[in-house]
């Protein structure tokens, strides 16, 4: 027959029958001289039944890929590959995450960020919010990657989806990649500050997915982030947010890489790169699942605080790797107007704390809505 390609599988049979391993691995060798004459590349299936740290056939073999599959304890089965060896040639060392899917296995290289390097202009974006540019110190350059920080209900996401909004409005693509909460929810309170969210997915503009963890591989995620910069043009990336995105993660330390990688692929294509990340608590002393503020170069805080007789929000600047910043506190609020900051509470002390004392004669608080 002449075949190009010849399969065995597996080799677990012929060890059996050979019952020593030098016979085994001469067996093999017969094999890998006999077919390497009639120009047939041969892959050989190994279910590492007989042992696992039998390594025999490794250095017969031009190369060697292991698979794995690992069971995590909730959500679904997890796949991944490692090329331990490959003869003559350069290969990308690590796991890489596959899965098994219709037509066939989908690998998801490991990404390298150094690997997608383009040229473009690191212009400063506004926001269509004046207050909150003068807190930004003119607004976020492109490019740059802001992490917008706070406990539950502060208004994270709507806050990055006003960036978001702000990206269609000038004609550019964006892309949202939901953890936390449900599409339809995110855009019914989304129209209630007048942002149309599914008008902005009717029209092609904006590129909404909602992403469950518990059923999705950090490579695969890196992969769809990737397709949505390269084949679709997004130029604006939100991640909303890293708690959901930290359960699939084998540990906060991969977490780490991950994200690192994965916020240096986007800076290196001229994408801004939005992120949400809930904190532990209301007031005081607030925790984070896990630390990735070092890791973005915008830092937005915010918080509650209790101040005449309301529960009220406090927004800050607290990093900005690329140019100055206000290094105030200011009030805001969400409403059917949207986000409104206020000026800076320079008549209190211990905003961040969350029991702020008055020290000057002004609050500066946001006059209070009826209705």
């Amino acid at each position: 027959m002449r075949p190009d390609r010849v399969v065995l599988d597996s080799l677990s049979e012929i060890r059996l029958l050979a019952q020593s391993s030098l016979r085994y691995r001469r067996q093999v060798l017969a094999l890998k001289h006999y077919f390497a004459r009639h120009d047939a590349t041969v892959l050989l299936l190994d279910d590492m039944t007989t042992g696992v740290g039998d390594k025999t056939v490794h250095s017969i073999a031009n190369g060697v890929l292991r698979l794995e599959e690992l069971a995590p304890d909730y959500g679904c089965e997890r796949r991944r590959l490692r090329v331990t060896k490959y003869r003559g040639r350069s290969y990308r060392g690590g796991y890489h995450d596959f899965q098994i899917a219709q037509g066939g296995v989908r690998v998801f290289p490991r990404l390298v960020s150094a690997e997608h390097r383009v040229t473009f202009d690191r212009q400063l974006i506004a926001s269509s919010i004046p207050e909150l540019n003068r807190l930004m110190g003119g607004g976020v350059e492109r490019g740059s990657s802001v992490l917008v920080l706070g406990p539950a209900g502060t208004g994270k996401s709507l806050l990055v989806l006003t960036f978001v909004a702000n990206a269609v409005a000038r004609g550019e693509r964006a892309a949202m990649f939901i953890f936390d909460e449900e599409l339809d929810m995110l855009a019914e309170r989304a129209k209630s500050l007048g942002i149309d969210v599914r008008a902005m997915i009717a029209s092609g503009q904006l590129i909404a997915e909602q992403v469950d963890a518990a059923e999705l591989t950090p490579g695969e995620f890196s992969h769809i982030v990737r397709r949505s910069v390269e084949e679709r043009g997004a130029q604006t990336v939100a991640i909303d947010g890293l708690n959901g995105y930290q359960a699939a993660m084998p540990g906060e330390q991969a977490l780490v890489l991950h994200m690192h990688e994965l916020l240096q692929y986007l800076n290196r294509q001229g994408a801004t790169a939005f992120l949400t990340a809930a904190q532990h608590g209301l007031v005081g002393d607030m925790r984070s699942p896990v630390d990735v503020t070092y890791l973005a170069d915008t830092v937005i805080l915010l918080r509650y605080f209790e101040a005449a007789g309301r529960v009220r929000r406090a927004i800050s600047v607290v990093k900005k790797r690329t140019g100055p910043h206000e290094d105030t506190i200011r009030e805001y609020r969400i409403d059917t107007r949207g986000i409104t900051l206020g000026a800076p509470l320079t008549g209190f002390q211990g905003v961040l704390r969350g029991v702020p004392e008055l020290v000057g004669s002004d609050a500066t608080l946001l006059p209070d809505v009826e209705g």
